[in-house]
C-alpha cells in the first residue's frame, strides 16, 4: 500500500522534462528609430508632459466632461468589449482544465452489494447469499508526465489565456479611441451646421439685396440667378452636414451601447475649445513591444504555439498512467472498519505508439507550421504598430503649421469679403467678385474646421497607437 502511494508522489516531485523548443523573441522587423518625429513641433496649450502614453489615464487625456461620460457608458455597455471580457473568462476556464491535468484526480466511493448464488454454482453445493460493503479513495488514470506533454498543453492554454487578456485590453483601448473619434466627428458636423447656417443667412441677405436691385433695373437677371445658386448651394451643403451629424450620432450610440439623449451632448464644446491633450513623445520603437497590448497578445500566441510543439513531440514517447485505490471492505457493515479489512490496488499502464499511419508526425508538422504562422503574425503586428505611430507622427509634425496657415487664410478671406461687398455697394466692383469672395470665405472656414478636427483626431490616434487608453487614471494620480 505504501508503494502504491509513494510512486505517484515521486513522479509529482520529479516534475516533467519539456520537449518544447527554447523560446526566443523574434527580432522586430522595423527600423531602430522613427523616420518622422514630431517631438520638435510646438505644443498646444494643455499638452501632456513627457512620459509614456500608456501611463496617462484616459480621464486625464480626455478632459471634456461630455466625452468622459460617453466613454464611461461605452466601457459599461459596449457589446464588443463585453464579448472580449467574456472570452477572458472562457480562456481562464480552459487554462484551469489544462492545469488540473497536471495533478491527480482523487475520488472517494462507497458501495454495497447483495448477491444470491444458486446451488449449482456455489462451491459448497448449496445456495448462498453474500454481502459486500466497501469504501475507498483512489486515483484513476493519472498520467506521469515524464516527457512534458501535459505541462506543454497547460503552458499553451496559459499563453492563450494571457493573449485573450491582452486582446481585451486592446479592445478597450480601441473602444476609447473610437468613442473619442465619434465625438469629434459629431462636434465637427455640428460646427459645420452652425457655419453653414451663418453662411446661408449672409447669402440670403445678399440675395435679397440683389433681388431689390434687379427689381429696380440696376442688376441683371444673371446676377440674380448667380446669387440664388450660391444660396441654394449652401442649403444643399447644410443638408449634407445634417446627415453627417445624424450618422455620427448613430455611430456613437452603437459604441455606447444605448440611445443618446440630447442632453448627453448638450455641454459639448467647439473643436477649438476641446480639452484633449497631445500624446507625449513616442520614444523608441522597441517601447511598443512593452506597451501595445496587441503586440503582447501576438507574443503570447507565439509562446503558446511554441509550447504546442513540445506536446506534439511528447506524443512520440511512451505514456504512463496510474490507477490506484486505498480503502476497506467487509462482508458485514459492522466490520467495515474493523481490523484486517483494508484493501488496496495499484494498476500502472504504459502505452507506446508503434504504428499510427503518420498521425503523430502530422500533428508535429501542424504544430511547427502554426508556430511559423504565429511568428509571422507577431512580426506583422509589430510592423502595423510601427506604421500607425509613424503615420501619426508624420501628421503631427506638420499639422501646427497647417493650422496657422489656414487661420491666416480665413482672416484674409473675411477681410476680402468685407472689401468686395463695400466695393460692390459703391459700384466699383462687379457682383461676380463679391460672390467669389463669399465662396472663398466659406471654403477657407470649412478647411480650417476640417484641419482642427484632423489635429484632434491625430492626438487621439497617436495616443492609441502608443498604447494609451487602458488605464483610467495616470500612474501618478493612482499613486497619490
Amino acid at each position: 500500500m505504501r508503494t502504491a502511494l509513494t510512486i505517484p508522489l515521486i513522479a509529482l516531485s520529479l516534475g516533467a522534462c519539456s520537449l518544447a523548443p527554447v523560446y526566443e523573441r523574434p527580432q522586430a522587423p522595423v527600423a531602430a528609430a522613427w523616420k518622422v518625429d514630431g517631438a520638435g513641433a510646438p505644443r498646444a496649450a494643455g499638452d501632456a508632459a513627457p512620459g509614456a502614453a500608456a501611463d496617462i489615464g484616459w480621464r486625464d487625456f480626455y478632459a471634456e466632461p461630455a466625452l468622459r461620460r460617453l466613454i464611461d457608458r461605452a466601457l459599461e455597455h459596449n457589446r464588443d468589449l463585453r464579448i472580449a471580457i467574456l472570452n477572458i473568462e472562457a480562456a481562464r476556464a480552459q487554462y484551469g482544465i489544462r492545469r488540473a491535468d497536471e495533478l491527480p484526480t482523487v475520488g472517494a466511493g462507497a458501495s454495497a452489494s447483495r448477491q444470491r448464488v444458486p446451488a449449482d454454482l456455489s462451491p459448497t453445493g448449496r445456495s448462498a447469499i453474500s454481502d459486500r460493503y466497501q469504501v475507498d479513495v483512489g486515483v484513476t488514470g493519472f498520467e506521469l508526465d515524464f516527457f512534458g506533454r501535459v505541462r506543454s498543453l497547460s503552458e499553451a492554454a496559459l499563453a492563450e489565456y494571457l493573449a485573450t487578456e491582452e486582446a481585451a485590453r486592446a479592445a478597450r483601448i480601441g473602444l476609447v479611441a473610437q468613442v473619442a473619434g465619434g465625438w469629434l466627428a459629431e462636434r465637427a458636423a455640428a460646427e459645420q451646421i452652425a457655419l453653414l447656417e451663418r453662411t446661408i443667412e449672409a447669402r440670403r441677405r445678399s440675395y435679397e439685396l440683389i433681388r431689390l436691385r434687379h427689381g429696380a433695373g440696376v442688376a441683371s437677371e444673371l446676377e440674380l440667378r448667380q446669387a440664388e445658386g450660391l444660396l441654394e448651394g449652401a442649403r444643399a451643403e447644410l443638408a449634407e452636414a445634417r446627415r453627417a451629424r445624424l450618422q455620427a450620432r448613430n455611430g456613437l450610440e452603437l459604441l455606447v451601447g444605448a440611445p443618446l439623449a440630447d442632453e448627453d451632448l448638450a455641454d459639448s464644446v467647439s473643436l477649438a475649445e476641446a480639452r484633449v491633450q497631445a500624446a507625449p513623445p513616442a520614444g523608441l520603437p522597441s517601447a511598443l513591444l512593452e506597451r501595445r497590448p496587441d503586440v503582447l497578445a501576438a507574443e503570447q500566441r507565439l509562446r503558446g504555439a511554441n509550447a504546442s510543439i513540445g506536446a506534439a513531440r511528447a506524443a512520440f514517447f511512451p505514456r504512463i498512467a496510474l490507477t490506484g485505490a486505498l480503502g476497506t471492505a467487509s462482508r458485514e457493515l459492522s466490520g467495515l472498519f474493523g481490523g484486517g479489512s483494508g484493501i488496496w490496488s495499484f494498476v500502472p499502464q504504459i502505452s507506446l505508439p508503434l504504428f499510427d499511419a503518420g498521425r503523430n508526425q502530422a500533428n508535429l508538422d501542424l504544430a511547427e507550421a502554426r508556430r511559423n504562422i504565429a511568428v509571422a503574425d507577431y512580426e506583422r503586428t509589430i510592423q502595423r504598430a510601427f506604421r500607425e505611430v509613424a503615420d501619426a507622427l508624420a501628421a503631427r509634425s506638420t499639422i501646427g503649421e497647417r493650422l496657422r496657415a489656414l487661420q491666416a487664410q480665413v482672416d484674409a478671406a473675411a477681410r476680402t469679403l468685407e472689401l468686395s461687398e463695400l466695393r460692390y455697394r459703391t459700384g466699383v466692383d462687379s457682383q461676380l467678385q463679391w460672390l467669389e469672395a463669399q465662396r472663398s470665405l466659406l471654403g477657407a472656414e470649412q478647411g480650417l474646421l476640417a484641419a482642427r478636427a484632423a489635429e484632434l483626431a491625430n492626438r487621439v490616434e497617436l495616443y492609441k497607437a502608443l498604447g494609451g487608453g487602458w488605464n483610467e487614471r495616470s500612474a501618478s494620480g493612482a499613486a497619490s
